[in-house]
């Protein structure tokens, strides 16, 4: 049987007598980086084989570790933190398990995504969340103004590195709207900031930001009903409001109507 470990995220006292006892009695552990999951180990006295099991060979492992799993053998998967299949391999690994009948099962336990959450103390319903931010530039601002439009709570994950980056992108296309930044969760120097973009990129200018980033962005406060706008009304909308060209409008506006983006660029040009 396969078995989804999640793991601390930071602090290694959040793993779950659940998930060690599993640990103990699992034949084998794929683990993202051995030598990370192997400090998590020797404090809880885990001695299994491991395997590394990670975005660069999980494709090559599937066969492998399906036939064993076929064999009767248990097998546990760890993400270096947090939970397997969000944001990290396993998903594939599950889908295989699906299509070959397989027995798996999940064991809940810390997930960056969800603390933030609990942490940040907004309306977060309805939420969506879209994992790693794009690294180039083009797509980066188009998620962000997917992100900008929804009418719900956005959540996404960012690099110390990059963050600054995200900020300057935010500051263009929405300088006004207040954005929450969940970092070093469970950690010591565990942080959550709420402002603007221009105030969180003057705070993380002076003092470099380090750790996994959570940011959160709520959407528009009132929800806007689209109905009464025509799709040329609501095309300039968003062109005025974010700095979109017509091209980027056409497409959110097709997004947000549900519609394909064909329609809405044969009602502009009649």
């Amino acid at each position: 049987m396969l078995f989804l470990v999640a793991t601390p995220i930071g602090n290694l006292g959040d793993i779950t007598y659940r998930a060690v006892e599993t640990l103990q009695t699992c034949d084998y552990l794929l683990c993202e980086d051995t030598r990370h999951s192997r400090i998590l180990l020797e404090r809880y006295n885990v001695h299994k084989p491991l395997k590394s099991f990670h975005k660069f060979n999980e494709v090559e492992r599937e066969n492998a570790v399906i036939d064993d799993l076929k064999n009767g053998l248990n097998i546990a998967l760890l993400s270096d933190a947090g939970t397997p299949g969000l944001c990290d391999p396993g998903q594939k690994l599950v889908q295989r398990c699906r299509q070959e009948k397989l027995p798996y099962t999940a064991l809940p336990g810390p997930c960056a995504l969800i603390m933030a959450l609990t942490l940040a103390g907004i309306d977060n319903l309805p939420f969506q969340f879209l994992g790693y931010l794009p690294k180039k530039n083009k797509q980066l601002q188009e998620t962000l103004q997917k992100m900008l439009c929804y009418q719900g709570l956005s959540l996404c994950y960012e690099t110390p590195h990059r963050l600054l980056e995200t900020l300057v992108f935010l500051e263009k296309l929405a300088p006004q709207r207040k954005i929450t930044i969940a970092r070093e969760l469970t950690k010591t120097f565990e942080e959550c900031l709420e402002g603007s973009a221009t105030e969180l990129k003057s705070h993380y200018t002076q003092e470099p930001p380090k750790g996994e980033i959570v940011i959160l962005i709520p959407g528009e406060k009132e929800e806007v009903d689209y109905s009464s706008l025509t799709p040329q009304e609501h095309v300039r909308e968003l062109e005025e409001k974010y700095g979109l060209t017509r091209q980027e409008a056409i497409k959110t506006v097709a997004q947000l109507r549900k519609v394909p983006k064909r329609n809405i660029y044969n009602t502009l040009i009649k």
